[in-house]
């Protein structure tokens, strides 16, 4: 008799699942793993993201889990992660977190993170900052914009920042305000300055700027305050490599004076603040100025004295000009009686030759004259020969003899029909026919 199979509902058989993972792992695990869709729910205030792992050189998934925070832990340990980190909690980050096991009948298997380690995602961001470094090194563009020339008036400048920004207020306010007078031309090229759009939105602000690229000096890249934990957006290899590479030398202001980003490291200069960077333009243009006062000065200075020199050598060729001028007056009259004996001689050697030469053209023209004549007679008495040859009372003395119809020559049979009246003309004479 066949055994009776046991059924399971789907219920009861995860419930089987859920006893046999609880008992199996009661226990915390400290997992490494890269956060992915970090959300928080705003109502609820859980996280709830998750959790990957790639593989080191392709950076293909290899696992993937879902992962919660619940709210009363969430709300101690984001900030305390932050604070100790400086990075936002955000997708992206490698972490180090305590977390465990737990399985749900609906929602399957899940991880409830506890607690979590600062000190990995640290030592993470450091790594991926140096890889990112290296790859820019390797690349050979790290220092590409540093070693551009800085122009000598930067004065047309290209903003890249938000336009809501309190620091784009306070770069406008404190650079049109010089109390040297300098004017500034500038242009704002909207971009985000924080979140994760930051950027693809600065790479989009920096193609624009070159779709003009000839209307500018420099680009100025701010951030007026903000977290700290909001400049991991620029530590990012796409963002460096654009204006590592750009053409014009790029100045920050990303307003924190003791994070130096990766964005900071391959700009022209970096400045901790708006306002810095308008002083460093102000101080800059300044500073071409006093040159320029300098080298006024000097040149006005040379002048003087060359003048000076110039105006001695004139009184010293004054004192001296008449006895100058006489002798020069005298050596140019010798200098013109010597030509005057020689052109005399030359004119009467130049006019003997002159009519040797016409006397030999003379000859040459005679003989042409002669030869082209007996050839021209030579041609027509030929060509006279030739027409009495062809003509029609050569031809009839030969024997031949011409028909004529309505007193025009005949050539072809073609031209005659029957009853025609025609002439036969002889070298003798002529008779009169009719075509039968």
């Amino acid at each position: 008799m066949q055994q009776k199979k046991e059924e399971l509902s789907l219920l009861e058989l995860n419930n089987r699942i859920k006893r046999v993972i609880n008992s199996s792992f009661s226990e915390t695990y400290w997992l490494r793993a890269e956060m992915w869709d970090v959300r928080m729910n705003s109502s609820s205030g859980h996280c709830y993201l998750e959790l990957v792992e790639k593989h080191a050189v392709t950076g293909r998934i290899m696992a993937r889990a879902r992962a919660n925070i619940w709210a009363k832990t969430f709300a101690y340990l984001k900030p305390y992660f932050e604070m100790e980190t400086g990075r936002a909690f955000e997708s992206g980050l490698g972490v180090l977190i305590n977390v465990m096991v737990e399985y749900h009948e609906i929602y399957g298997i899940s991880y409830t993170v506890i607690d979590i380690d600062p000190a990995y995602t640290l030592g993470e961001i450091v790594r991926k900052r140096l890889e990112i470094i290296r790859w820019l090194q390797e690349d050979g563009i790290f220092t590409l914009n540093q070693e551009l020339p800085f122009p000598e008036l930067p004065n047309r400048i290209a903003v890249i920042t938000s336009p809501t920004a309190a620091g784009y207020e306070d770069f406008l306010t404190h650079l049109h305000a010089n109390h040297e007078g300098f004017v500034f031309y500038t242009k704002l090229f909207p971009a985000l300055m924080q979140g994760e759009k930051v950027e693809e939105s600065i790479i989009q602000a920096l193609d624009r700027v070159y779709e003009h690229i000839d209307l500018f000096d420099v680009v100025v890249i701010i951030r007026g305050g903000g977290a700290t934990v909001d400049l991991n957006c620029f530590d990012s290899y796409p963002l460096a490599a654009h204006c590592a590479q750009f053409p014009l030398p790029v100045l920050t202001g990303i307003g924190h004076e003791r994070d130096d980003t990766i964005l900071d490291l391959v700009a022209h200069k970096r400045l901790k603040t708006p306002t810095a960077v308008a002083e460093f333009l102000i101080h800059y243009m300044a500073s071409v100025a006093f040159e320029l006062t300098d080298l006024r000065q000097a040149v006005s200075g040379s002048i003087t004295e060359v003048l000076e020199i110039e105006k001695r050598n004139l009184q010293i060729i004054g004192s001296r000009f008449p006895g100058i001028t006489t002798n020069r007056i005298e050596r140019e009259r010798s200098a013109l009686n010597s030509i005057g004996n020689h052109l005399q001689v030359a004119a009467i050697n130049l006019i003997a030759k002159k009519k040797a030469e016409v006397v030999s053209v003379q000859n040459i023209l005679r003989n042409s004259s002669v030869k082209m004549l007996n050839s021209n007679v030579q041609y027509l008495g030929l060509t006279e020969q030739f027409i009495k040859m062809v003509s029609p009372e050569y031809i009839l003395k030969r024997g031949y003899s011409l028909i004529l119809k309505d007193g025009k020559i005949i050539k072809h049979a073609e031209e005659l029909e029957k009853g025609d009246d025609i002439t036969i003309r002889f070298d003798d004479g002529k008779v009169k026919g009719k075509i039968l």
